[in-house]
């Protein structure tokens, strides 16, 4: 308490006791014992009131004795399965639990990972994807501040992420990995890889990459075999090693029937391989029967021509040719799309080409346009022209309707170089970026698409996109998002059907390991998104002949529906809207792969390493109760007492208003009692 704070309590005592003082000794002769207690009454009261007033604080210390935490870490893929240890595990899970002393030194926390982390105590060992990386990461967060040894019971084979074995620069708590799985080395061919395009064209050749391993001593033969069906379309023989225990193969398959062909690799098994699961990979391959082609057209060098061409043949349907404005000998219908770099006036005698056939074009505009050219060659809009430049960045227009547009990060790309100008349409339009200048929105599109006579153009208003491009790579180590996007755009552009109510977002090809997601949008007749209907999608297997009905879920600006449980196979099937005679039908393929279904041992050397690098231990699970002793005798886990510091106002201490309330209470009843009032 502060020493001013207890100069105003003594002047608060006194001048209670001055005005008590006043009011029953002051001309009194003697003092009786009743006036005594008045005095004492008046004085409580009055020096009550003052202390109310004051509010001194006071400091409050309480002490509790804090547990570590012991974090059971428990690897709920498939491979605990395949490896035969599920009856292990859980038996090693329940004696965790049922362990007193563990219980009474630890705050036992139980968590199940595979491609995520759960917090749980059961475990079902059937996911088919593990990422033992993110499952720390996610543990980093939750027990940054405290003591949390941790149990990891897995065979250590992880599918996806990255490589958890050094992740003690983040997670800093000690890990004892329960190594679920032995060391003994099997003979076993498998293949590794399978390198394959998803598309192909009709009438040519597509390649396909497979990697082939071998494990053991002796020197054994093989064939490898590529089926259609009941046609063995490639076969050739392979020889493996000790020394030389890997094959890579290159080959050139046919595509010889349009649509989705499925393809199963095989490398044939030795009669004593234990895993013959990993000798055998299904793909398929979506044969084309023509590829898009686009053209870009400028007169400048800029980076942004590389992006934009790179984005785009992401998507092996289509092909980019760059050229310059002077390109008489190029028939202009053997491309489907323009775009349009910063067009100026050399550009005149292509936009009469393009006029006269009708040819849909994206026009991307920057300082170096000819805004003088373009709004006299141009019908549809045009720009008021300030010969000054700015810097925009883009907000997603989610209202955006004539096909389905995800944002990828719109607002976090880094801004695009412009004229600071106001452009002015003449014809409907519709914005999927609006322009934004310092998080503040100008309402003016940066990226806009119209239709005029059958005919569909886009236009967007700045340069420097493969800053986007780079930007997307940065946030999600991958281009798709943003190639995905541009890919949207460029189909959208490319062809000439008329708007549609109902749009669906689909891959051909699933792999079986991976979710199966459609996405669906749906619009009303003023082609305004609508989240007020219900949508079902009927999935037909093509092997079985089975049907499966699911609704869409609504999510933010689509709808979606999750086919992860289908079993690998072909199918095909249809929306349909209820309530509007309104329905699209399409098919997809997914192949049958497990990843945790290749693996043989348990990765002992990546679990040894990690908890060396953590300072804690391995076990095997056989042995896994002397990790209960270690744990238990381990000076680094020792409770912790800890103290909390409270202040404490005196307004809070609800019993110096009971003792003001009974000392004026018990005044006025004996002034009462004894008729003094």
């Amino acid at each position: 308490m502060q020493t001013e704070t207890i100069v105003y309590i003594i002047l608060a005592g006194i001048i209670a006791f001055v005005f008590a003082y006043f009011q029953y000794r002051y001309k009194e002769k003697s003092m009786t014992r009743l006036g005594m207690l008045f005095f004492f009454l008046r004085f409580m009261t009055v020096f009550a009131v003052l202390l109310l007033l004051i509010n001194p604080s006071f400091d409050k210390v309480s002490t509790y004795v804090e547990k570590p935490s012991l974090v059971v870490a428990v690897d709920n893929s498939s491979s605990i399965n395949h490896l035969n240890q599920r009856e292990k595990a859980e038996h090693f899970i329940r004696s965790i639990a049922e362990n007193q002393s563990l219980n009474d030194k630890f705050n036992v926390k139980f968590y199940a990972f595979g491609k995520s982390l759960k917090a749980s105590d059961s475990v079902s060992f059937t996911e088919e994807e593990t990422n033992i990386y993110d499952a720390f990461r996610q543990l980093s967060q939750i027990y940054k501040q405290t003591t949390a040894p941790t149990l990891l019971i897995s065979d250590g084979n992880q599918t996806f992420g990255n490589d958890y074995q050094f992740i003690s620069s983040q997670y800093k708590q000690p890990v004892f990995p329960i190594i679920l799985g032995d060391t003994v080395q099997y003979t076993d061919l498998k293949i590794q890889q399978l390198n394959v395009n998803k598309y192909a064209y009709h009438k040519n050749k597509f390649p396909v990459e497979a990697i082939l391993v071998y494990s053991g001593n002796g020197n054994v033969r093989s064939k490898f075999e590529i089926s259609r069906g009941n046609t063995v379309v490639h076969s050739e023989v392979v020889d493996f090693s000790k020394s030389e225990n890997s094959k890579i193969l290159n080959l050139n398959l046919p595509a010889s029937s349009i649509g989705l062909v499925n393809y199963k690799a095989t490398l044939v098994p030795l009669n004593d391989e234990k895993n013959k699961v990993n000798n055998f990979r299904n793909f398929t391959v979506e044969v084309l029967n023509q590829k898009t082609k686009i053209a870009i057209v400028s007169d400048i060098i800029h980076p942004d021509l590389g992006a934009l061409k790179k984005a785009i043949e992401t998507n092996e349907q289509r092909s980019v040719s760059i050229l310059n404005s002077e390109f008489e000998n190029i028939k202009i219908n053997d491309f489907q799309l323009f775009i349009l770099y910063q067009p100026n006036n050399k550009f005149n005698y292509l936009f009469e080409q393009l006029d006269a056939e009708s040819k849909n074009q994206f026009i991307v505009i920057g300082p170096k346009t000819d805004l003088n050219f373009l709004n006299s060659t141009n019908e549809n809009f045009t720009f008021e022209i300030t010969n000054q430049t700015e810097d925009y960045q883009a907000e997603w227009n989610r209202n955006y309707t004539p096909f389905l547009v995800q944002d990828i990060g719109f607002e976090e790309f880094p801004p695009l170089y412009s004229n600071y100008s106001q452009v002015n349409f003449f014809v409907p339009f519709e914005t999927i970026l609006n322009k934004t200048i310092n998080g503040i929105s100008t309402g003016s599109p940066l990226l806009a698409t119209f239709e005029k006579d059958n005919r569909r153009q886009a236009v967007l208003l700045g340069e420097n996109i493969w800053q986007w491009r780079a930007q997307s790579f940065l946030s999600h180590q991958s281009f798709n998002l943003f190639d995905n996007f541009l890919g949207k755009l460029v189909q959208y552009l490319s062809t000439d059907k008329p708007k549609n109510r109902l749009n669906i977002d689909y891959e051909s090809v699933y792999m079986g390991s991976g979710n199966v997601v459609v996405k669906a949008e749906f619009f009303d007749k003023n082609y305004i998104f609508d989240a007020r209907k219900s949508l079902e999608i009927t999935v037909t297997n093509n092997s079985t002949n089975e049907n499966k009905t699911v609704p869409f879920v609504l999510k933010n600006n689509n709808y979606q529906v999750d086919l992860s449980g289908l079993p690998p196979s072909g199918y095909s099937f249809t929306v349909r809207v209820q309530g509007e005679n309104l329905s699209k039908s399409g098919s997809f393929q997914i192949s049958e792969y497990n990843v945790e279904q290749q693996f043989l041992n348990a990765d002992v050397n990546k679990l040894k390493q990690l908890a060396e690098n953590s300072s804690g231990a391995s076990y095997f699970i056989e042995n896994s109760n002397q990790v209960f002793d270690d744990l238990l005798s381990d000076k680094r886990f020792v409770p912790i007492q800890k103290s909390v510091k409270k202040t404490i106002p005196l307004v809070d201490w609800k019993y110096l208003l009971a003792i003001l309330a009974l000392s004026l209470g018990l005044e006025w009843f004996l002034r009462k009692y004894n008729g003094l009032i």
